[in-house]
């Protein structure tokens, strides 16, 4: 069966820790995107940075040999969401951790408006409330490839649910007495 993977960090911090700048950025992210702490910073600027060089290693690569790599980089980054589908490795080379935090799962329930603010989308995903497609995903720092993204929505067992599903009950009610009161007057 062999031996299990070694684990190891899937982030680089910063060479210097107390550059101003960097920590104003990084202040003004973890409130924009809700992250708990800088680690979930490092991992997205991880991600570009790995990116980026893929893109530059393979801008040096001659025409022939590099077509096929540069197809299958740019679909992947289709597939997760982060370019859009006519995109180039200029794009690539522009990439920087927003557009990954872009597509975390916890952005992207607030910006679904399946909670109030971003804070609450947080809660809503660890307490197991948010399913993709049935499957509870309770890790905020999930990115949503583009398919899944649709999927989206309160677990079927989850409280949030069934209250929606009371209310668009209730709304059809609501507006056939409006409509009988309208008409009435």
């Amino acid at each position: 069966m062999g031996d299990p993977k070694k684990p190891r960090k899937k982030w680089e911090s910063p060479g210097h820790p107390w550059i101003k700048e960097r920590l104003l950025r990084e202040i003004e992210l973890i409130g924009r995107y809700g992250l708990r702490n800088k680690k979930e910073i490092w991992q997205a600027e991880t991600l570009a940075r790995y990116f980026r060089h893929r893109a530059r290693r393979l801008l040096a690569l001659p025409e022939d040999v590099r077509k096929k790599e540069e197809e299958q980089l740019l679909r992947k980054l289709y597939r997760m969401g982060v370019l859009p589908e006519n995109a180039t490795l200029d794009d690539v080379l522009g990439l920087t951790a927003e557009h990954f935090l872009e597509r975390r799962l916890q952005t992207i329930v607030y910006k679904k408006g399946l909670a109030r603010t971003i804070w609450q989308a947080r809660q809503l995903i660890v307490h197991g409330h948010i399913a993709i497609g049935g499957r509870r995903i309770r890790s905020p720092g999930y990115l949503v490839p583009r398919d899944e993204e649709d999927l989206i929505d309160y677990a079927p067992t989850s409280p949030f649910a069934k209250r929606r599903e009371e209310q668009a009950q209730q709304a059809p009610s609501q507006q056939s007495q409006e409509g009988g009161a309208e008409a009435a007057g």
